[in-house]
C-alpha cells in the first residue's frame, strides 16, 4: 500500500507538470519596473532605436542574433514596430551569449550597418537569415553579402567588423543588460517592466495598447 501511494502521488506530479507545461502561455513581467531610462536606453550615440523617443510606450529589447527564440520574436517586433510607428520607442541592445559562437561576429555586423543608417535593414536580414550563418564557420562572409545587398560601404562596414579591439557599444549593452537582470534572450522592457520571453503578437498588443489608453 505505501508503494502504491507513493507511485500514484508520483503519476499525480508527472501529470500536474505536464498539464502546466502544456497549458495556455501568460506573459508574466517583473515586479520591478526599471525607471533608470539611461540604463535601459544606453548612450544616444549609435543607439538602435525607431519610433518617438517621447512616445507613451517604450520597447527595449536585450537580443542574441544567433538565438533561435530571438530569431522567433524578431518578425513580431517588425510587425509592431510599423504597426504602432511614432506611438512607440523601440531600443535594440546585444546581448551576445557565450554559447552562440557567432554571436559577437552578428552584433558587431549590425552596429556597422547601424553606423551607415541601415541596422533595422541589417536586423531583419540576420534574423531572417539566420539559418544560412548562424552555425557555419564562414558567417562573417555570408553576412558580408548582406551587408553589400543593403548597399552599406563595404570599406567602412570591414573596417568595423574586422576591429580587433571589440566595441565598447556593444560591452556597454552587455554589461547594463546584466545590471539590469537580463539573463536570457530576448529579454524585454516595456515601460521598464522585464518580460525574459518571447511574446506573441496579441501578448506585445495588448500590453502596449493598455499603456496607451
Amino acid at each position: 500500500m505505501i508503494l502504491g501511494g507513493i507511485g500514484l502521488i508520483t503519476l499525480l506530479i508527472v501529470v500536474g507538470a505536464a498539464l502546466l507545461l502544456s497549458g495556455p502561455k501568460s506573459s508574466q513581467s517583473t515586479s520591478t519596473i526599471v525607471t533608470d531610462k539611461a540604463l535601459l536606453y544606453g548612450p544616444l550615440e549609435d543607439r538602435n532605436s525607431a519610433g518617438s523617443e517621447s512616445a507613451k510606450v517604450a520597447i527595449v529589447e536585450f537580443g542574441d542574433f544567433q538565438c533561435p527564440a530571438c530569431g522567433v520574436a524578431a518578425p513580431i517586433v517588425k510587425k509592431i514596430k510599423e504597426e504602432y510607428k511614432d506611438k512607440i520607442y523601440v531600443v535594440f541592445r546585444n546581448f551576445p551569449l557565450t554559447q552562440h559562437a557567432n554571436a559577437p561576429l552578428s552584433a558587431q555586423a549590425a552596429y556597422a550597418a547601424g553606423k551607415q543608417g541601415k541596422f533595422w535593414e541589417m536586423y531583419d536580414q540576420l534574423y531572417g537569415e539566420q539559418a544560412a550563418w548562424a552555425e557555419k564557420p564562414n558567417a562573417k562572409d555570408i553576412i558580408s553579402t548582406f551587408a553589400s545587398g543593403l548597399g552599406l560601404n563595404m570599406t567602412d562596414y570591414l573596417a568595423s567588423v574586422n576591429d580587433s579591439a571589440g566595441n565598447p557599444k556593444i560591452q556597454k549593452d552587455q554589461n547594463d543588460g546584466y545590471q539590469l537582470g537580463v539573463k536570457s534572450t530576448p529579454t524585454f522592457f516595456i515601460n521598464g517592466e522585464m518580460y525574459a520571453e518571447v511574446l506573441s503578437y496579441e501578448e506585445f498588443k495588448k500590453i502596449i495598447d493598455d499603456k496607451l489608453k
